[in-house]
């Protein structure tokens, strides 16, 4: 019960305050199952908009939240799976998950993990050894990526279908936050 409402306290600040290029939802009204879109400007994923999925384990905030990309990103701290190489995604003794840490902390860890890659722990050695000894290289792929996979509104449409966006924990909707979210992005890819 616990975690149940501190989920939806999460979710109510995450609709009222979401960080900037951050939104997050229920995913078929499952309170375990969320969704979160991220966009990072000033990095090469700039006018990208990436999907994750969030599951929320039994023991949470005890354990950390499992998420991982469903849109493809050229990063070497991310594979071809969409797995994350971030330390708070982790427990102790080799992570830095602290109950303390909530979604929304996550959610801007990952965005700022986009913005500075960590090519001294990758999951993509190839990426990571792109990004240190030829960084044009890495910038133009990781561009191309951004443009192949994450631009425009078709891409979200298919992974997820807004209608069922209406409803959070908060009462509210996200459709239309995402389709301010999106309408901005299309303005910024023009």
């Amino acid at each position: 019960m616990q975690r149940l409402s501190r989920l939806k306290r999460e979710l109510q600040l995450l609709n009222a305050e979401p960080p900037p290029g951050i939104m997050c939802w229920q995913h078929n009204s499952n309170m375990n199952d969320l969704r979160a879109l991220v966009g990072s400007p000033g990095s090469p994923y700039e006018g990208g908009i990436f999907t994750l999925e969030i599951l929320i384990p039994e023991r949470y905030p005890f354990e950390p939240p499992k998420i991982h990309f469903l849109t493809p990103i050229y990063h070497p701290n991310i594979d071809t799976a969409g797995r994350i190489c971030l330390d708070i995604l982790k427990l102790p003794p080799k992570g830095a998950w602290r109950p303390a840490l909530n979604i929304s902390t996550v959610l801007t860890s990952i965005q700022l993990l986009m913005s500075e890659p960590n090519p001294d722990d990758p999951l993509m050695a190839d990426i990571s050894s792109e990004f240190k000894y030829n960084k044009a290289a890495f910038l133009s792929n990781a561009r191309r990526w951004t443009e192949k996979h994450a631009a425009g509104k078709s891409q979200i449409m298919e992974e997820e279908n807004t209608e069922e966006m209406v409803t959070t924990a908060a009462g509210t909707s996200q459709k239309r936050k995402c389709e301010e979210i999106l309408g901005d992005q299309d303005k910024r890819l023009k």
